[in-house]
């Protein structure tokens, strides 16, 4: 273990504390603004108007008073308040939902009926699929890549496959996605491909086999649109990592010793070139699932995490909004610090004592 990393990991758990509290604080503070509360959209129902949004002007907020409310009686008003916790003040709701968080309770959502964290755990296997996959296929084919153009800087195959990456990296995930359902989703063209779900209506009557191939081949589309802009960012820092060290003296030294080329390659400058690679893994293996995933979801008909939290935001479904948050949060706090403790694994030179960054 590293001199001066287990007093730098305490530091750090302590700073997220705060940075917790900054995030749920904010947050919290907007939901209180937001017009079409869930107590408001109740009285509408109760009113024979539907769930429809509130129109500006006539809500406020989660639980102030608005015009809609005219013609309901007062008493029933004060129970749907009840019901979502909005007869406590706002001060008074913070504080209980911090203790909440506290114990990793997030409560349940006011329209499902369900504990927050059972519908976060419900919505996994799709968001994991997509993130998994995407995250593998872009690391295992920008690396060898970004290698490859290295090598070859300067070459035909290096402006060639340059211009490829930087094109896919201009188009947008959703305009990839609705171009591979027109052209292979049976759009005008071809029908190859399934057009939504992540399995077809028969997969428990599959074999194990057929249930494999029928999971994959539902993929391909949805993958295939996200993993098509990622290419660029990952090959061409690749590229430009083992340029700096190809470049280095200790390469030179390494050739004029009359070492083979690719001894020199993968033996002296793969690890110091990984390194800016490798520390990124953490965030860019949690980042796969929890962004850029909401189109997607929403163009292939995968009910994932982008979509719970989309949903959540549009029908003020605060303890979602909220606790989706805080895990997502917590999650990209926790992923910093491990690549932060990544660096000091993969490269010797950094230390994080008493001063440390």
């Amino acid at each position: 273990m590293r001199h001066g990393l287990i007093p730098y990991i305490f530091k750090r758990l302590l700073l997220m504390i705060p940075t917790l509290l900054g995030v749920l604080t904010l947050t919290f503070a907007v939901v209180q603004f937001v017009p079409g509360g869930p107590v408001e959209q109740m009285v509408l129902e109760l009113k024979g108007r539907g769930g429809a949004g509130v129109g500006a002007g006539e809500a406020t907020g989660g639980g102030s008073t608005y015009r809609g409310r005219q013609g309901v009686d007062e008493q029933r008003i004060a129970e749907v308040k009840a019901l979502y916790g909005f007869d406590k003040p706002p001060v008074e709701r913070y504080f209980l939902m911090i203790k909440r968080f506290a114990m990793f309770d997030l409560g349940d959502s006011y329209y499902q009926h369900q504990s927050v964290w059972h519908l976060v755990i419900s919505k996994l296997p799709v968001s994991i699929s997509i993130g998994l996959w995407t995250f593998l296929l872009t690391y295992l084919i920008s690396i060898p890549l970004g290698i490859s153009k290295a090598v070859r800087d300067g070459s035909k195959f290096d402006t060639v496959s340059s211009l490829l990456v930087l094109i896919g990296y201009a188009i947008p995930g959703f305009v990839m996605g609705i171009l591979l359902l027109v052209l292979f989703g049976g759009g005008s063209f071809l029908q190859i491909f399934p057009l939504r779900g992540l399995v077809s209506d028969n997969y428990e009557s599959l074999s194990r086999m057929g249930q494999i191939m029928d999971y994959l081949w539902h993929l391909v589309l949805p993958i295939t649109a996200s993993v098509i802009g990622s290419f660029a960012v990952i090959t061409m820092l690749t590229k430009n990592s083992f340029l700096e060290e190809i470049r280095k003296q200790y390469v030179l030294t390494a050739r004029a010793k009359g070492l083979p080329e690719s001894k020199v390659l993968w033996k002296h400058i793969f690890r110091n070139a990984m390194i800016p690679l490798v520390t990124g893994f953490p965030a860019a293996f949690i980042g796969a699932f929890f962004t850029g995933s909401l189109l997607i979801e929403t163009l292939f008909s995968l009910d994932g995490l982008g979509l719970l939290s989309f949903e959540a935001v549009m029908r003020r479904d605060y303890p979602v909004v909220l606790g989706t948050l805080y895990v997502f949060t917590l999650l990209g706090l926790v992923t910093k610090l491990i690549s932060d403790i990544a660096y000091v694994m993969v490269d010797p030179r950094i230390q994080f004592g008493a001063e440390g960054s």
